[in-house]
Formats: structure tokens, C-alpha cells, sequence
């Protein structure tokens, strides 16, 4: 049997992790529905619409911003949120791939 290297670069497995256990929450993915029918919205109308507290919903977003998934500006005292559809579109890919789909 033949051996092969696996070489793996370690920094871009660990955000392959934190990308795919960010999308694999259904709540997250929940939020992201919601943030993608608005386009940009703002984490009150995300937490008072979906029926969430604010501090579960500040969580999942929290994650979704360090994966990238979401992204976040400030507008006055507003947090607004929108979908990083790149990062998204280029994670569907890569799990298709990996399936071969």
C-alpha cells in the first residue's frame, strides 16, 4: 500500500471547523434565513421577530461574525447584520465537493 502525506494547513482546517459548526446550527441557520428574507437587519427586529432573547440571539450572531458568515455595521445605536453570501456560497461548495455532489 502506498503511503501518503497528508498535509494539512492547520489554520485553514480550524476555520473550516468554526465555518461548518457555525452553519450546522439549526438556530443559526434560522437567523440566517431571517437576516437573508431583510437583507440587512438590525439584532432587535432579529431577536423580537424570531421570539428569542436578546443575549441567545447576540450569542449565535457573535459566532456567525467570527466565522464571517454574517457581517455587522453600526449604524447610531444599531447594530445592523447582512449575509457574507461569498463565504456562504464558497461553504455550500466545498461541502457539495466533499460529497460529490
Amino acid at each position: 500500500m502506498k503511503k501518503t502525506k497528508v498535509l494539512i494547513d492547520v489554520a485553514k482546517l480550524q476555520y473550516a471547523v468554526e465555518l461548518t459548526r457555525a452553519l450546522a446550527h439549526p438556530l443559526r441557520m434560522t437567523i440566517l434565513e431571517f437576516i437573508d428574507r431583510n437583507e440587512a437587519i438590525n439584532v432587535n427586529s432579529i431577536y423580537r421577530s424570531l421570539q428569542l432573547e436578546q443575549s441567545i440571539t447576540s450569542h449565535h450572531l457573535r459566532i456567525l461574525r467570527q466565522a464571517n458568515v454574517v457581517r455587522a455595521s453600526k449604524q447610531g445605536k444599531l447594530m445592523i447584520y447582512s449575509i457574507n453570501y461569498d463565504i456562504v456560497s464558497k461553504a455550500v461548495s466545498a461541502v457539495n465537493t466533499f460529497l460529490g455532489k
